[in-house]
């Protein structure tokens, strides 16, 4: 594992002025890596870096953007088992999963690189001709989670280049490594000082957040990080992008059937470990259905295999941090107190790692704290119901809203139901399914703005409407 994976500002490598820190292995809890700290002063000479380029890119044609993200889809590819290995080491995800993740970045920057930014006529008459147009921003900073880091990176980097902005990127300190990794390759091929990384923990991306120099601000991470980032851009009234948190529910209708549904329910629930913000967090579920799909669930669970992300066979790998395993613990505890019943896991493996194993529990209400906040671990609860239109309500009742979805095979009753939730994204017999060209984004405290398709990359331009008399 590399102990020099440097920042990079203006194209230039350089080391932490404030040090270095540690990154963790949650599989073993060595030390998968050291991580340089930026000072202060290297996140002003990164802005400036960007603001320079930006000088010189803005004006750059379709093409030239095009080609530098398919370039960096090249750059990824030809290095796609040494980053999934980083991720793993650093997140702990099985190597498969952090393949996956590294494919599925190489392709968002090319889907990204096919997509247009239109100009819309909006009068053309003997008097005058009207054309909606899309500029660039200008400096955009990106902060990203630490549960898909290369994947998010990915997803905050393509469509700013695509829409012709500059960039300042910072990872989370628990997960830094793959996305400084990244920002090498890309300077690479990219322009001298287009992409420049940071890295570090909340003092630099609170002044990330309130720099003047930084037009637009993406985020993704907790509902609490991105409040305080909203008070912070105020000052020069960042554009925001912020995806935050959700609790997502799933409603199983009464005719479903748990054989058909019941693997699809685990893999959405449970996929990443359960660390994905718009996995399936709370399953509601007929009571005439419910002790079935509960079985079906345990049964899954209890043929994972869990250990390091690097070992062959391996199907479940730990939860990312030991902050993030605690309050699975307390969550499950608190279950367990208000009478809850744990089916299978429930208990943290004693090993090295921060190993939790797929814990399915019933018998818990809306008000215990497992289905009323998100527990963004393995842990899945089941609340029965029965009436569906009180599932809704119950559903409905989160302050959060990023996803929801709806099991059965009545598709007209599903589609009924499904249009009853109030989040940014439904699915029918599916769930967390997200894709480059479906745009995303949350309800209520769940975000603020869209990612992904045409939609998500206007958002990293300026609105101009051009008129011109005839």
């Amino acid at each position: 594992m590399r102990n020099d994976i440097p920042l990079l500002i203006a194209s230039r490598r350089e080391t932490g002025e404030s040090g270095t820190f540690e990154v963790r292995d949650p599989g073993d809890e060595s030390v998968a890596g050291l991580c340089p700290a930026a000072s202060p002063a290297q996140l002003e000479r990164a802005v400036a870096a960007a603001e320079a380029a930006f000088a010189r890119f803005k004006d750059s044609k379709h093409d030239e953007r095009r080609a530098l993200l398919h370039a960096i889809a090249d750059r990824i590819e030809a290095h796609a088992e040494e980053l999934a290995e980083l991720v793993t080491r650093e997140q702990g995800k099985p190597l498969p999963l952090a393949r996956f993740e590294v494919g599925g970045a190489a392709a968002w920057a090319r889907h990204a690189a096919s997509l247009d930014i239109p100009e819309t006529v909006l009068e053309d008459s003997e008097e005058r001709r009207i054309v909606l147009c899309h500029r660039p921003l200008g400096v955009v900073g990106s902060i990203t989670p630490w549960n898909w880091p290369l994947l998010i990176a990915i997803w905050h980097l393509v469509p700013a280049l695509r829409a012709g902005n500059a960039v300042v990127m910072k990872p989370s300190e628990l997960t830094p490594l793959s996305t400084l990794r990244l920002v090498e390759l890309v300077n690479e091929v990219a322009p001298r000082g287009l992409v420049n990384s940071v890295s570090g923990g909340a003092e630099i991306g609170s002044r990330i957040a309130a720099h003047e120099g930084i037009r637009k601000l993406v985020f993704t991470g907790s509902t609490a990080t991105g409040q305080a980032i909203v008070h912070a851009g105020a000052g020069n009234l960042k554009r925001l992008t912020l995806e935050l948190g959700g609790n997502d529910a799933a409603i199983v209708l009464p005719d479903a059937d748990p054989d058909a549904i019941a693997e699809g329910l685990f893999a959405t629930a449970f996929l990443n470990m359960g660390q994905t913000c718009a996995a399936l967090k709370r399953l509601y579920v007929p009571e005439s259905l419910h002790d079935a799909i509960a079985e079906r669930l345990a049964g899954i669970a209890g043929r994972q295999v869990l250990g390091h992300g690097l070992d062959s066979g391996t199907t479940f790998g730990p939860v990312q941090n030991p902050v993030q395993l605690a309050k699975v613990e307390a969550l499950v505890a608190d279950a367990r107190a208000r009478g809850g019943r744990v089916l299978c896991g429930g208990e943290r493996l004693a090993r090295d790692g921060y190993f939790y194993p797929p814990t399915i529990v019933t018998h818990v209400e809306d008000g215990a704290r497992l289905v009323d906040e998100e527990q963004f671990g393995p842990v899945l609860p089941l609340v029965r119901y029965r009436d569906l239109d009180e599932a809704v309500v119950r559903a409905n009742r989160s302050e959060l809203g990023l996803g929801g979805s709806v099991w059965g095979q009545d598709i007209e009753l599903a589609e009924r139901t499904a249009a009853r939730l109030e989040c940014g994204t439904v699915w029918i017999n599916s769930h967390a399914e997200v894709m480059p060209h479906v745009p995303f984004g949350g309800a209520k405290r769940s975000g603020v703005g869209m990612e992904f398709g045409v939609e998500g990359l206007l958002e990293y331009t300026q609105t101009q409407v051009v008129h011109r008399k005839k």
